[in-house]
């Protein structure tokens, strides 16, 4: 067995300087080999004086440059991430057990959104805040009027994320953060990590953001959120009962520091009551659901989690569904033709068995993967969990079905009798991320997607005639919003330039006529 000592230890970048931590540490495993990786540990760490270093120099520095100049930031840190593409899909496989194709959803989306964010920024040019809106009279003499603006917040951006995504989550949040000109310091989910340390480190390493602008701590998240001075923001990726305690910290209750939160979210997918066995909406949710099933070994905060179809199709769609399932082959993601590697970890699994468990508590097994064998990999070493499809016939009775997210590639199948109920069932899930609607009939295709918006952050809506470019259920896109309300956690990120609004703190100025004239050199972007 290895000694603790022989395994690598990550160090932390806060202050400004690479630090590594006092204690053992915890050391992170291949999910499928079991092998130890490397260690994190940030026991000893100051973390009033990175949080300081972070907020004073840091920020200085960003709010001293432009959004363009932010905006050239972001893409010479693109430039850097790909140039080091290779080393990432390695930490990918060995630390979050992802197939080739899975990896790139984490690596190159990330990547994306922040090419994509480069180019946004870019519009803004010189400008150093923005306008809200256009300028309001206060009176009957328009010489004096007010004008609503946004500032960047004098504040740091802590990121705790989750450890599905731990290049995707950095990126979405730090994208918009750092063109905003607010500093990051992101707190990665401790299992996956190594791959966050890495690109953190790579970026720190090139020189391309200013010192205190980008910080990483790697281990335990105790005291984090202490540090916390009103203008800060936090952002949390996670399960909602973390989140509960993250919004009665002192530093949200007390010192209304802002947050975002993404947690649990029952996702659920929707086909026309027009749709037949033979029609293409059929096929289209039967593919997706199968993808959204498959993807990242189904640990998405975006999956397919729920299933609804006419009540005349719930066996044709158990049997479609299974029949692709049965095609997946899972085990050691470095083999060629596996489809499907493993959960991030063996507590992972033990989470998703144990969940797996109670939802059967309510429904019967449609399909099960794990009664075929592995490929290369130990059912009792590795986290590795085929597909499951479960079904219920009683979707109205049941309970559990609509209040628990099993993490992994599992999802149930549900009947509705009419319309009306089919949204009355999928609100029950009490705000998702996303819902997603399969229908050759626009009138449907609209009425549904209205149905769903105040319920859902996202309504993605497949018909034929997109089924080729249409950008996937799961997949979150940069110029559309991610998050959702209620059990989704309430929160909002992305969805273009407007996702600067978190690092922004809106402000009315009532000025002339003349001032406010001069205010449009400084602020010459109207949101």
């Amino acid at each position: 067995m290895s000694n603790p000592t022989d395994i690598p230890l990550l160090p932390n970048h806060l202050a400004g300087r690479w630090q590594t931590g006092s204690g053992p540490g915890t050391t992170l495993l291949d999910p499928v080999l079991g092998t130890p990786l490397v260690r994190v540990d940030n026991r000893g760490l100051d973390l009033a004086e990175g949080f300081s270093f972070a907020r004073d120099t840091g920020g200085a520095a960003l709010r001293a440059m432009s959004y363009g100049q932010r905006a050239a930031m972001l893409g010479a840190i693109v430039k850097v991430l790909q140039a080091n593409r290779d080393a990432y899909y390695d930490i990918a496989t060995r630390n979050c057990g992802t197939v080739t194709k899975d990896s790139a959803v984490d690596i190159d989306g990330g990547i994306f959104t922040l090419g994509y964010y480069a180019k946004q920024g870019e519009a803004l040019g010189e400008a150093r805040a923005l306008l809200d809106g256009d300028r309001i009279r206060m009176g009957k003499d328009p010489v004096f009027q007010t004008q609503h603006v946004f500032s960047p917040t004098r504040g740091v951006a802590l990121f705790i994320n989750a450890f599905n995504f731990p290049s995707w989550g950095l990126w979405e949040k730090a994208a918009p953060a750092l063109l905003s000109g607010v500093p990051v310091i992101v707190k990665p989910a401790t299992a996956t990590a190594w791959l966050t340390q890495r690109m953190v480190a790579d970026v720190i390493e090139a020189g391309v953001v200013p010192a205190g602008a980008l910080s990483v701590i790697c281990g335990s998240s105790a005291g984090l959120m202490d540090q916390l001075q009103p203008f800060d923001v936090v952002s949390f990726t996670g399960s909602a009962e973390t989140a509960r305690i993250i919004r009665s910290h002192p530093a949200v209750a007390q010192r209304s520091v802002r947050c975002n939160i993404e947690a649990d979210s029952l996702n659920s997918a929707l086909l026309d009551p027009a749709a037949t066995e033979d029609s293409e909406a059929f096929k289209l949710l039967v593919s997706e659901v199968v993808r959204e099933m498959t993807v990242k070994s189904g640990q998405k905060c975006t999956a397919i989690r729920r299933i609804f179809v006419p009540r005349a199709l719930y066996q044709a769609t158990a049997q479609a569904i299974g029949a692709k399932l049965a095609k997946c082959s899972v085990g050691n993601p470095r083999l060629e033709n596996v489809r499907m590697g493993s959960l991030v970890s063996r507590e992972q699994y033990d989470n998703v068995i144990a969940g797996l468990a109670h939802l059967k508590t309510e429904a019967e097994v449609l399909f099960d993967g794990n009664t075929t064998e592995l490929l290369d990999a130990d059912r009792a070493v590795a986290a590795c969990v085929a597909p499951v499809l479960l079904g219920t016939q009683d979707p109205v009775a049941a309970k559990v079905l609509h209040e628990v997210e099993v993490f992994g590639p599992v999802a149930t199948l549900m009947p509705y009798d009419n319309e009306a109920q089919a949204y009355a069932l999928i609100r029950r899930g009490e705000g998702s991320l996303v819902a997603s609607v399969y229908s050759e009939d626009p009138a449907f295709m609209a009425r549904a997607a209205l149905e769903l918006a105040d319920s859902h952050g996202r309504v993605h809506v497949i018909s034929p005639d997109v089924a080729a470019c249409q950008t996937g259920h799961g997949n979150v896109m940069p110029m559309s919003l991610h998050g959702g309300p209620g059990r989704a956690g309430g929160g909002e990120e992305l969805g273009g330039l407007r996702a600067m609004g978190f690092y922004h703190r809106r402000s009315a100025i009532q000025a002339s006529t003349a001032a406010l004239d001069a205010l449009v050199a400084v602020a010459p972007w109207r949101t």
